[in-house]
C-alpha cells in the first residue's frame, strides 16, 4: 500500500493537554509526547518558550518523563509531576542517616527490610500506575513533584516522597508550600494489598465500584490532600479531604486561594459514592480545619481557578446524572457561599481540556460550538456569553489553553497544519478583537513536509427533522465540484457525548494519502450542538445516530464523492458500538472494523466500569431487559453480511474484550468473514508499535475486501508484511 508510511507514526509529536503560562505572561511551559521506536515507548518532555516567540523552545528534561507543570507565584520555579529515579540528594541523605544509626550501636534489625512492599497494589492496567514502587526495589519509581529553579539553573529537585506517588498539586501563594493530592492507604489496606499481590486471589472486595479502566480492581484506600513544605518536604495530611472513588486517583484538583486562607478541591464524599458521578466543590483551611461543602451532589465538578482577588472561583461542572447535558462554567462566591452557572443560556459545552480562566474580570474558556472548539467569554455575573476569535480558521480547533499575566497560550490543530502551541494577547481577545497569534512551536513540520495534507470541508445533511454536520477529509487532488467517486471511510467518534472537529490525526493522513475520503459525523448524541441535539440519543442507542450516519453516507454518494461499492465503516469505543449497529442494519459497506466496543449490554453490565451510567440512562437489566436488548447488536448478529474486524484490549475495563469475542464468534459461526485482534492493553492503544499494528489492520482489512482487490483470501491477507519477512529470512 502506498501513501504516508505508517512507521512515520514514530516521528509525529503531540503537545500535552495542559499548558502553564507564567504569572507575568512572558513564558509558557508545555509537555510534548515523543515516540521511541527502539524501546516501543512514548516519552513526555517538558519545554519552556517565550510567549512572544522571541526564542526557540527550551527542553528542560531528557532523562525521564514529565507531567503537566505549574509556575511558582514568583515565576522563577516550575514544579511538575514525574516518575523519575529517586533524587540523588535524597538517596545520599538516606544513606548517611543509615550510617549514623549503625554508628550509634543499634543492633536491632532493619524493620523496613522485612516490611511488605507498600506499592504492591500497582495495577498493570494503568500505564502510569504501572510505574509504581521505589527504584531500589527493582520496580519503577512513583510519580512525585519535582522542581526546576529556572533562575539558578540545574536539574530538577525532588520535593515529595509519597509511597504511592502524587496525582496533582498547586502552589501556595507564599511559594513556600504545595498542596498535593495523593493516596494514603491504612496499614490494613496495605496489608490487604500485599496479600493480593502474593496470595491466591486477585481481589477481595465489597465495593460496588470494584473495577475502573486504567486502574483494574479497586481497593478501599482514600486519596487526601497534603500540605508540603517545598524546602524540607515535611507534609501534613488534611484529614477531611478523603475520597476513595476511582476518580479521586486522578487527583482532587486542589486550588489554593490567593490570600492563602482556603484550598478548594473536588471530591465525592457521599454515602453512595460508588453509585454516583457526583463531585462536589469543597474547601478547607490549610491547617485542615473549617472543611465545607459548597454544592449539593447534583454536579460533577472540576477544573477550578481563582480570580485575582481570591473572592470568586470559576470552575467547570455538568449534571452528575446526565452525560448529555453540557458542561458549563460556574462561579463560587466565597463571601456568600453561592454557586451559580454563568453560561447565560449559551447551551454549549466546555471543552474538557483547559478549564475556565479569569482574564480582566471575565471568564475565558474553550467551548465546543457546532463541531469546533473556540474561545468564549463569559460575564462572571451571568450577564452574557460572547463567542470570540472569529479569525480562527474554519478547519481548525483549539485543543487546550491557559492564561495569566494578560497573555494566553493555546494549542491549535488543523488537518493541513499539524498541531502547535501559539501565544495570544488574552486581554485583547476578551475585548473581542481579532487577535493575531504567535506560533511558538514547530512540532511536526518535518512530518508534514513528507506528504500532501488533506483538504477538510464541513458537510451539512438533513436527517429526519434535524441538520447533521460531518467533517470530510479528502486527498488534495479531490475536486468536490467535479468529483470522481472515491473509496470512503465512515470514521465514527466515541463518547457518544463528545464531538468530532477539524484537527490533525495520523490515521486521517494515512487514509487520505492512500486515496480515501474520510468522513467524521457529529451524529445526534454528539455535544457542541446544544442539549436537545445531544439528548436525542438518551436511552435509545441504535436509533437516531444510525439514521444520521446513513443519511450522511447517502449524501456522499449522491454528491459523487463516495463510490457506493467502496464504502467502509470504523469506530473506536462508542464508535465501535455504532459500527456494529450499522452492519446489523445494512449491507452497503464493503467491510467494517468495530474497535473496542460493547455489543451485548446485558453481559457488559457489571463486567465493565460503567454501571452508574447504565443505570442512569437505561435502568437496570433485570428491570429493563428489553431496553438492554434493543441497544445491543449481538441479538441481531444473524443479520450481518459485512466482513467485520473486531479489536479489543485484553485489560479493557471500559469495554471488556469478551464483548468483541462474543460478536466475533457469532459472525464466524455463520461462516462470515471476521477477524479478531486483542491487544495486551486497556481501553487505549498505549505503545507506538501497537498503534502502527492497528493502522495496518484497518488499512489491510479495507484493502482486502475492496471490490478493486482480486484476492480476498486469508492466505493473501498480509497487512504486516510477514510473508515478505519470511521470504527475506529464506
Amino acid at each position: 500500500m502506498d501513501g504516508l508510511p505508517l512507521d512515520s507514526y514514530y516521528d509525529h509529536r503531540r503537545p500535552g493537554s495542559q499548558l502553564a503560562v507564567s504569572p507575568t505572561g512572558e513564558r509558557v511551559a508545555y509537555t510534548v509526547t515523543e515516540f521511541d521506536a527502539d524501546e516501543d515507548d512514548a516519552h513526555s518532555s517538558l519545554f519552556v518558550v517565550p510567549t512572544d516567540g522571541s526564542r526557540d523552545p527550551h527542553r528542560l528534561n531528557r532523562a525521564s518523563d514529565a507531567g503537566p507543570a505549574k509556575w511558582s507565584p514568583d515565576g522563577e520555579r516550575l514544579a511538575f509531576v514525574a516518575a523519575r529515579d529517586e533524587d540523588l540528594e535524597l538517596s545520599v541523605a538516606g544513606d548517611e542517616a543509615g550510617a549514623e544509626s549503625e554508628d550509634d550501636g543499634a543492633d536491632e534489625p532493619d524493620d523496613a527490610a522485612e516490611a511488605p512492599d507498600d506499592d504492591a497494589e500497582a495495577s498493570d492496567d494503568d500505564e502510569e500506575s504501572a510505574t509504581d514502587g521505589e527504584a531500589a526495589s527493582g520496580d519503577e519509581p512513583e510519580p512525585q513533584v519535582w522542581l526546576f529553579d529556572l533562575a539558578r539553573g540545574g536539574d530538577a529537585r525532588q520535593v515529595t516522597t509519597f509511597d504511592e506517588g502524587v496525582a496533582d498539586f498547586d502552589w501556595a501563594p507564599d511559594g513556600e508550600r504545595l498542596v498535593v493530592s495523593a493516596r494514603d492507604p491504612t496499614a490494613r489496606e496495605e496489608a490487604d494489598a500485599a496479600v493480593r499481590e502474593d496470595g491466591p486471589v486477585e481481589t477481595e472486595t465489597e465495593r460496588l465500584q470494584h473495577v475502573h479502566e486504567g486502574q483494574g480492581f479497586l481497593d478501599d484506600a482514600s486519596t487526601y490532600l497534603f500540605v508540603v513544605d517545598v524546602e524540607t518536604g515535611d507534609q501534613r495530611r488534611l484529614d477531611d479531604t478523603a475520597d476513595a472513588t476511582a476518580a479521586a486517583q486522578d487527583g482532587l484538583g486542589p486550588a489554593w486561594s490567593p490570600d492563602g486562607d482556603r484550598i478548594v478541591f473536588f471530591a465525592n464524599q457521599r454515602d453512595d459514592a460508588d453509585d454516583s458521578y457526583a463531585r462536589d466543590l469543597h474547601s478547607v483551611a490549610p491547617d485542615g480545619s473549617e472543611h465545607a461543602v459548597h454544592t449539593d451532589g447534583s454536579l460533577s465538578a472540576g477544573r477550578g481557578a481563582w480570580n485575582e482577588s481570591g473572592d470568586r472561583l470559576a470552575f467547570a461542572a455538568n449534571p452528575a446524572d446526565d452525560v448529555y447535558e453540557p458542561t458549563e462554567p460556574h462561579v463560587f462566591d466565597r463571601e456568600s457561599g453561592a454557586v451559580e452557572s454563568v453560561a447565560a443560556g449559551l447551551d454549549r459545552t466546555l471543552w474538557y481540556f483547559g478549564g475556565p480562566r479569569w482574564v480582566d474580570g471575565d471568564i475565558l474558556a474553550p467551548v465546543g460550538d457546532e463541531g469546533r472548539t473556540r474561545f468564549v467569554r463569559f460575564d462572571a455575573d451571568g450577564g452574557g456569553a460572547s463567542r470570540l476569535y472569529e479569525g480562527q480558521r474554519d478547519a481548525e480547533s483549539l485543543l487546550t489553553f491557559d492564561a495569566d499575566g494578560g497573555t494566553a497560550a493555546g494549542v491549535f490543530s488543523a488537518p493541513d497544519d499539524g498541531v502547535d502551541v501559539y501565544g495570544l494577547d488574552a486581554e485583547a481577545l476578551t475585548a473581542g478583537a481579532n487577535v493575531d497569534r504567535t506560533r511558538l512551536t514547530a512540532l511536526n513540520d518535518d512530518l508534514l513536509d513528507r506528504y500532501e495534507q488533506p483538504d477538510c470541508r464541513k458537510l451539512t445533511v438533513e436527517s429526519g427533522d434535524v441538520s447533521v454536520d460531518a467533517w470530510t477529509f479528502s486527498p488534495p487532488s479531490f475536486d468536490p465540484d467535479d468529483p470522481e467517486p472515491h473509496p470512503t471511510v465512515l470514521a465514527i467518534h466515541g463518547g457518544p457525548a463528545v464531538y468530532d472537529q477539524p484537527r490533525f490525526r495520523f490515521l486521517d493522513a494515512a487514509l487520505t494519502t492512500r486515496g480515501y475520503v474520510v468522513c467524521r459525523v457529529n451524529y445526534r448524541g454528539s455535544t457542541s450542538y446544544g442539549t436537545d441535539f445531544s439528548g436525542a440519543l438518551r436511552a435509545q442507542w441504535n436509533s437516531v445516530e444510525v439514521d444520521d450516519l446513513l443519511a450522511v453516507t447517502d449524501a456522499l454518494v449522491a454528491r459523487g464523492w463516495a463510490d457506493p461499492d467502496r464504502l467502509f465503516a470504523t469506530g473506536f469505543s462508542q464508535g465501535g458500538i455504532n459500527t456494529a449497529y450499522l452492519v446489523t442494519n445494512t449491507d452497503r459497506f464493503a467491510a467494517a472494523a468495530a474497535e473496542h466496543g460493547i455489543y451485548d449490554a446485558r453481559s457488559a453490565f457489571g463486567t465493565d466500569d460503567s454501571h452508574v451510567w447504565w443505570g442512569q440512562e437505561f435502568g437496570l437489566p433485570w428491570e429493563d431487559g428489553d431496553t438492554y436488548d434493543a441497544i445491543s447488536s449481538l441479538p441481531d448478529a444473524g443479520q450481518v453480511d459485512t466482513p467485520t474486524l473486531l479489536t479489543a484490549g485484553a485489560n479493557d475495563r471500559r469495554c471488556p474484550p469478551e464483548q468483541a469475542e462474543q460478536f466475533y464468534v457469532s459472525l464466524r459461526k455463520q461462516g462470515l468473514d471476521a477477524r479478531l485482534v486483542v491487544y495486551d492493553d486497556g481501553h487505549d492503544i498505549s505503545t507506538p508499535d501497537r498503534a502502527i499494528h492497528r493502522f495496518e489492520e484497518l488499512l489491510g482489512w479495507f484493502d482486502r475486501f475492496d471490490p478493486a482487490t482480486d484476492d480476498v483470501s486469508r492466505e493473501a491477507y498480509d497487512p504486516h508484511g510477514r510473508a515478505e519477512d519470511e521470504e527475506d529470512d529464506g
